[in-house]
């Protein structure tokens, strides 16, 4: 629970990432005197073990909304980075009075009713490399690219190789299943986009963001010079961002 002094950050991964991918961010956050919290969510980091075919975009959903009333979280900066703009959307209406911002990181925006295939029909080409794989459930991560797209953005050699261990499948169904958004109350919470731009290619996890917020506020946009991985290319940076929230 925040305090006026005190902000409580959930912050949410990406497809194929863990929890450790904010492992940069957290202790600075911490530091200044919030509260920060990075679950990985089912099939990734420590629950690696628990990925099959039923695992999908309810499921994250259910187990960012799990760690907000387990450990009765209010007032929450809720951060989504990448596919995770589709769960933290999922969350908002579902307990949109835990839920003081959110904030997509060049993240998907979705309205009701689509699903990750919608937002970005391109990822359609990850299910044609799983077809004929013995697991066509199973959606290995986007291959690496050459600089200056790298590895999600990612290019230093060193950080490459820390997220490579990180990297785990995708359920299919993760990119299939619809969110679902019907609870006007989740349109009056604020919302900030950060867009990653300069280092890797517009257009792969989001849309133009419309001039007004669900709410009728103008919509805040802020830019941060980084790979999409910007919590690991950039995270003083974004740590910055984020302070600002609020």
């Amino acid at each position: 629970m925040s305090t006026s002094h005190t902000k409580t950050y959930v912050l949410v991964h990406g497809a194929w990432h863990s929890g450790r991918a904010w492992d940069r961010v957290v202790p600075p956050l911490t530091r200044a005197g919030h509260l920060a919290f990075a679950p990985s969510l089912t099939g990734h980091g420590e629950k690696e073990h628990l990925l099959g075919p039923d695992v999908g975009l309810d499921t994250h959903v259910a187990d960012v909304v799990g760690l907000l009333v387990d450990e009765d979280l209010t007032d929450v900066v809720l951060v989504g980075h990448s596919y995770a703009g589709m769960v933290i959307s999922g969350v908002a209406d579902q307990v949109p009075d835990r839920i003081a911002g959110l904030v997509y990181l060049d993240a998907m925006v979705p309205v009701d009713g689509e699903t990750v295939l919608d937002v970005i029909p391109m990822t359609g080409q990850l299910f044609e490399r799983a077809a004929d794989s013995a697991t066509p459930w199973r959606i290995p991560p986007v291959p690496e690219g050459p600089p200056p797209i790298g590895l999600f953005g990612v290019t230093d050699p060193a950080d490459a190789a820390w997220l490579r261990t990180m990297l785990s499948d995708e359920s299919a169904r993760c990119f299939t299943q619809p969110v679902r958004l019907a609870d006007p109350a989740a349109a009056a919470i604020p919302r900030t986009h950060i867009h990653c731009v300069g280092s890797t290619p517009e257009g792969l996890t989001r849309r133009p963001v419309p001039a007004t917020q669900p709410n009728g506020t103008p919509s805040r946009v802020w830019e941060l010079r980084s790979g999409h991985d910007c919590m690991i290319t950039a995270p003083e940076g974004l740590t910055e961002l984020l302070l600002k929230v609020g």
